[in-house]
């Protein structure tokens, strides 16, 4: 591990911090890429997490690549051959999305400051974006002569739809936060200060409900995205037999029978 993520858990929701500030988080070599993704891994396979939240320390939240690493060919860049470099995207970068979009929890990111290239689509991967006044968005790559390599062409569009994903990929220009929520890349806007507390407050939203339906939910909308209707009422058939027989389930109906507060077990 290369101690690039920090990890803070509060009750049943865990934040994960890049943690290169001095780098404005740049993801830089393919330690840091499997840092990221066996700790969404690990994460996706505790049934007691059910809010994750991901930011960047100090001023940004991720400057996407390493400038110099792309110069020199070296890190999750590298490579003296096209074959080689296409390894290093798969190795390397690419092991992200394959594990933080994938999750079954919630993820939110809380936006700091810039999210470029590479952060953007970091941004992107997450279920709810909430930014800071300072934060700035670019889908960059065309800016230095190269295409979105870690999946920003399959979740940009899905966030802000084909025209504007197209405006920001060709163009390369960046967006400030009212414009980011303009076009729906964020769904909140607030002041610096309060934006952790803005992601924990939505975080808490969520935690309260019956974990199971929750990750449940988030996978029927994922999957919905690339299914006909007939195929998703099937899907949603199932999942709802699955929800149905939940003790949760029971417990939301008796408590608001009974006008209390319920307590639920992820069962």
């Amino acid at each position: 591990m290369t101690d690039f993520l920090k990890t803070e858990r509060d009750g049943h929701v865990v934040t994960l911090t890049l943690n290169r500030p001095e780098k404005r988080n740049a993801i830089s070599t393919a330690a840091e890429c499997a840092e990221v993704a066996e700790a969404c891994r690990a994460l996706n396979r505790d049934d007691s997490i059910r809010v994750v939240i991901v930011t960047g320390a100090g001023s940004a939240f991720c400057a996407g690549g390493d400038l110099k690493g792309m110069r020199d060919k070296t890190g999750i860049t590298g490579g003296d051959t096209g074959a080689q470099i296409r390894e290093s995207y798969r190795r390397g970068i690419q092991m992200i999305p394959l594990a933080l979009y994938e999750m079954d929890i919630p993820t939110i990111a809380a936006v700091n400051g810039p999210a470029i290239g590479a952060g953007l689509d970091l941004a992107c991967m997450c279920d709810i974006r909430i930014a800071s006044e300072t934060a700035r968005f670019a889908e960059s790559f065309v800016k230095v002569g190269i295409v979105p390599g870690d999946g920003g062409a399959y979740l940009l569009p899905k966030v802000v739809g084909m025209s504007k994903a197209l405006e920001m990929s060709l163009t390369g220009d960046a967006i400030g936060p009212a414009e980011a929520l303009a076009c729906g890349l964020v769904s909140k806007v607030v002041a610096p200060d309060q934006l952790l507390a803005a992601a924990k407050d939505m975080a808490a939203r969520i935690a309260v409900n019956p974990p199971q339906a929750v990750r449940l939910t988030k996978r029927l909308l994922r999957e919905s995205q690339h299914m006909r209707l007939s195929t998703l009422l099937e899907m949603s058939a199932a999942y709802q037999a699955l929800a149905h027989g939940t003790r949760d389930h029971r417990e939301a109906v008796d408590s608001m029978l009974e006008k209390r507060a319920p307590s639920f077990e992820g069962r």
